[in-house]
């Protein structure tokens, strides 16, 4: 059997394979941040494509805390029925499902040129961009409101029947700016020291691990780099990951980048892949890989060598819904195609 299908075990969970749909946003909920009918389809045909997890793209935490007016959330109750529905559809495909919880902070949708109603927060008032709004810097009183926030929409992923919490800490979001020194310039405990500016996201952890089931898995979704000098490093990473371990993360998720506009990024087939590795390596956790993995080939070797335990495919999936299910005969292992697909089957 190759190695990217082997099951994995986290916890109480076996993912059939090491093939992760990637969280990706697709603006496409309702404006009160519920999945649509559109989510369901979309989810459904990759789960049926033989993937062995779904994250949902990011899901946040308050209405303020959006990427576009147009995101999912976990908000409100009101927000569970139409993911409840969503979640059972993939499960009955035997595809496991999460959601990544998600706060955009100084990069939320209505930071952009200046849009929108809210007032967008930030650990300093510090805009992302030319032309865009300067956020509030958040109070410690606000801090503790947000942590709550996540708590509440653990417990409603939980509701809605998930089988996974990822927490997004990654592309330049609320988690993120806080831990990199280019968008975190407080001087109380939540920033100067990375053991300070990683305070923010630890609190978060500890307060969804609190609700969250211990049989459950818990991952977080890291930039490991911020591309540029003065910005986050890969052993700051690994630092961080270190303690997520220690306070009951599972799975560190190993992105890139997003902290500031225009860095350099050195694009190329697995070019995050590294990160992976070196947080698994040193940092002692499983972790998944994520970026320009698009052959059966790179990303079997990926979970062969043991450079990380998981990968993620994004715009791959997009393109080819059942990669898998092609990845697998590639890879010389048929995997079982859904029943009502099996005419098509190749013999």
């Amino acid at each position: 059997m190759p190695h990217l299908f082997s099951p994995l075990t986290l916890r109480g969970l076996t993912l059939r394979n090491r093939v992760t749909m990637a969280p990706m946003c697709m603006y496409s909920a309702a404006d009160d941040g519920r999945a649509t009918d559109w989510h369901l389809a979309h989810y459904l045909a990759r789960a049926a494509g033989g993937s062995g997890l779904i994250l949902t793209e990011a899901t946040a935490v308050e209405a303020r805390g959006r990427i576009s007016a147009h995101d999912l959330g976990l908000w409100h109750d009101d927000q569970v029925e139409p993911l409840t529905r969503l979640v059972r559809a993939v499960q009955a495909e035997g595809a496991a499902i999460g959601v990544q919880l998600a706060h955009a902070g100084r990069k939320a949708w209505s930071a952009h040129r200046g849009h929108g109603p809210a007032v967008p927060v930030a650990p300093s008032p510090l805009p992302f961009d030319d032309g865009w709004a300067i956020p509030a810097e958040i109070s410690p009183a606000e801090i503790d409101g947000i942590v709550e926030a996540w708590r509440l929409a653990a417990l409603r992923a939980e509701a809605a029947g998930l089988d996974v919490i990822e927490i997004h800490g990654a592309h330049g979001y609320l988690n993120h700016q806080f831990l990199s020194p280019l968008s975190n310039t407080r001087a109380d405990e939540y920033g100067g020291s990375l053991q300070n500016r990683s305070r923010f996201l630890l609190r978060v952890v500890e307060a969804v691990r609190g609700v969250w089931p211990e049989k459950k898995p818990l991952l977080v979704r890291v930039s490991a780099t911020d591309w540029v000098a003065g910005g986050l490093k890969v052993t700051d990473v690994v630092a961080v990951a270190r303690e997520l371990k220690a306070r009951g993360v599972d799975l560190v998720d190993c992105s890139a980048g997003g902290s500031v506009p225009d860095a350099p990024v050195p694009l190329g087939p697995g070019y995050q892949v590294p990160f992976a590795e070196q947080v698994r390596r040193e940092a002692g956790i499983a972790t998944a890989a994520v970026g320009l993995i698009t052959t059966p080939e790179l990303a079997d070797e990926i979970v062969r060598n043991g450079r990380a335990d998981l990968v993620a495919l994004g715009r791959e999936l997009l393109r080819h819904p059942y990669w898998p299910l092609e990845a697998a005969r590639a890879l010389g292992h048929d995997i079982d195609w859904p029943r009502q697909y099996r005419r098509a089957r190749p013999g």
